[in-house]
């Protein structure tokens, strides 16, 4: 009989931020496929003798190809029991779900999508902001800083991300940031527009600045990239 897969969004690292749900599923796993971004305190909740199968996905860092962990996945499923994909965030946020899900129907295996805490909403809570403004900012966008070769994406709506009046998250972004500011300035987005930069959101490194659109730009220029999760928002923020 095969097994049946529940993917697990984990939140974005504080394992008090786990859903009730999320937690069960843990429990009575029989196998947890986790992300780098998912691990730690995060894998007590697993039972004592569930496989516990790192797939180390991690922007910026050499990872598993997404084939290989979807194979990887099927295989698990096709041998019984219950499994885990225990994904960062939200696992429907830029994490690769699709890949994965399809992967499983392709094999008639029976899923769950269980969802987390979006890591935007827990960076906004930390900061002490909200993410929507009443007449301010009412409409919430959230994009990707690169595409699969770790570019900046060349098929962005630019007119989109310069809305001042609207709230942008960008997931990894650190690299791209200050080529994005470049275009988003030279189409109308002011340099002053406020910004914040969220590293290691709720866990013991985390690391919240506070700049205008213009200066992260700069700074992002100076300084060496390292690989410390990072959420960059920008646009009708309040003052926290």
């Amino acid at each position: 009989m095969s097994g049946f897969v529940s993917f697990v969004g984990s939140g974005p690292g504080d394992p008090e931020l786990l859903t009730l749900k999320a937690v069960d599923r843990l429990r009575r796993a029989d196998a947890v496929l986790y992300d780098d971004l998912s691990s730690g305190t995060i894998l007590e909740h697993a039972g004592p003798d569930a496989d516990l199968v790192s797939v180390a996905k991690r922007a910026g860092r050499k990872s598993p190809r997404q084939d290989h962990v979807s194979r990887l996945l099927v295989d698990y499923a096709k041998r019984g029991g219950r499994i885990v994909r225990l994904k960062s965030g939200d696992g429907g946020i830029f994490a690769r779900l699709e890949e994965e899900l399809e992967a499983l129907r392709a094999e008639a295996l029976e899923f769950e999508i269980i969802p987390g805490v979006p890591s935007a909403c827990a960076a906004a809570a930390e900061a002490g902001i909200p993410l929507t403004r009443r007449l301010a900012a009412r409409r919430v966008q959230f994009i990707t800083g690169h595409d699969v070769a770790g570019k900046l994406p060349g098929d962005l709506n630019v007119a989109a991300l310069a809305d001042a009046h609207a709230t942008t998250v960008v997931y990894m972004g650190r690299r791209t940031f200050a080529d994005l500011a470049d275009i988003l300035m030279a189409h109308g987005l002011p340099g002053e527009t406020r910004a914040l930069m969220a590293e290691g959101v709720t866990t013991s490194e985390q690391s919240i600045g506070r700049y205008t659109v213009a200066e992260l730009a700069s700074r992002l220029r100076e300084r060496e990239p390292d690989h410390a999760p990072t959420l960059i928002l920008y646009g009708a923020l309040s003052d926290g």
